[in-house]
């Protein structure tokens, strides 16, 4: 499920979008931080969204390295202090590392929402990061628009160049490997070699196209 905030709309607006009839019992936001982004014009906007929807706050930040964990930690719980109050708790947590699915899979918790910002990109192909997390991860995803500075596009013809001569160089690896089956003797071990070659083509080709999102 995938909402989307294109406005910055007023509370009473945000209010009415969440009161309708809704299939996914939240009970936390997960709201995904990057590094080296103005948080200040996120807060109020978060705030808004958590006293709408009456939930708790988990702010996770995700950093390239230790070196940026401290500056990134102290922008959170300075968050953490203007979003929180009588009706809503808000904690900090950061990761270090580049992937976010992993990063969302191990703070997850039944009933939470994902909330994240339009213009998040992630992978060598630059998708939206609200597209990787629905097809990935089997989550409601809440999505904020106008606050996440973007970032000018880059070209990514590299990208694909890679993504589509990696997936041709497996399938011409594997027709080489299941050539090469094919000409022994045809009993129970040559079936079982062709149906693991193919197995393991898929899961291959799989893993390159994983490794780029």
């Amino acid at each position: 499920m995938n909402k989307l905030d294109f406005q910055s709309p007023e509370m009473t607006l945000i209010s009415d979008f969440v009161s309708q009839s809704d299939p996914y019992p939240v009970r936390r936001l997960i709201v995904l931080i990057p590094a080296d982004t103005d948080t200040t014009l996120m807060t109020r906007r978060i705030w808004e969204l958590a006293n709408a929807m009456g939930r708790h706050v988990r702010l996770l930040g995700l950093c390239k390295d230790a070196a940026q964990e401290p500056g990134l930690h102290r922008e959170l719980v300075t968050m953490s202090a203007l979003i929180q109050d009588r009706k809503v708790s808000v904690e900090a947590r950061v990761e270090i590392g580049t992937n976010w699915v992993d990063a969302v899979k191990r703070n997850h918790q039944a009933g939470d929402m994902i909330v994240c910002f339009a213009e998040q990109q992630a992978g060598l192909l630059h998708r939206p990061l609200s597209q990787i997390l629905e097809s990935r991860l089997d989550v409601p995803v809440y999505i904020l628009s106008g606050l996440y500075p973007q970032k000018p596009a880059r070209p990514n013809q590299f990208s694909q160049f890679l993504a589509w001569t990696g997936s041709f160089g497996l399938i011409v690896g594997s027709f080489v490997l299941q050539s090469r089956i094919v000409l022994m003797p045809k009993d129970w071990a040559q079936s079982t070699l062709l149906i693991l070659s193919v197995i393991f083509e898929a899961w291959l080709i799989w893993a390159w196209n994983s490794l780029l999102d």
